[in-house]
């Protein structure tokens, strides 16, 4: 099984906990947590992700984790399976994909919109209502700065990328130039 149909089957499996526990983004906000301190903590997840180590001793550190954390049952349960499987190192994606999935319950797209430029509030909302109407749901949108692409915006939305950069209309125009 890839990896990605992996982390996408424990979120799935997350989520629907957390449906039945109406804790949704509890879990998300939790799940998060973790995947901060474990980036953070570079030893700690290397002892968690250890081979070598008991996996006593693992259960051991994830259990101070959770208490230290104020981790909920379901949420300590879930992290002991993930350890106990050795998939601890995949909680990163889990966590993307439980955003995912948690959002398509809840109706709500992420849109990432990279810009040459600042965006001010108003072009910000203009972006995300012709958005709204084009996918018939809201939209959570993210807005990142690229000098690079010299004008215009690049929309990420559903895992499509819709590209509107000047930078990458000047290539098109080059590699047009170059094959006539």
């Amino acid at each position: 099984m890839s990896v990605s149909a992996l982390t996408r089957r424990y979120a799935k499996a997350l989520v629907e906990i957390a449906v039945e526990e109406k804790a949704v983004e509890a879990y998300g906000d939790e799940l998060a947590t973790v995947k901060e301190v474990l980036a953070r903590e570079e030893l700690l997840r290397q002892l968690l992700d250890s081979p070598t180590l008991a996996l006593e001793k693992k259960e051991a550190m994830l259990a101070d984790l959770c208490k230290l954390l104020e981790l909920s049952e379901g949420m300590v349960k879930f992290l002991g399976l993930l350890l106990s499987k050795g998939r601890l190192c995949f909680l990163g994606q889990i966590e993307d994909n439980y955003r995912r999935q948690a959002d398509d319950l809840s109706g709500i797209i992420s849109a990432k919109i990279t810009s040459a430029s600042e965006l001010d509030d108003v072009q910000q909302q203009a972006i995300a209502t012709s958005l709204e109407k084009q996918t018939g749901k809201q939209i959570a949108l993210t807005v990142e700065i690229d000098a690079d692409l010299i004008g215009g915006l690049q929309a990420e939305i559903g895992g499509r990328l819709f590209d509107g950069s000047v930078k990458t209309q000047l290539k098109q125009i080059e590699e047009s130039l170059k094959n006539p």
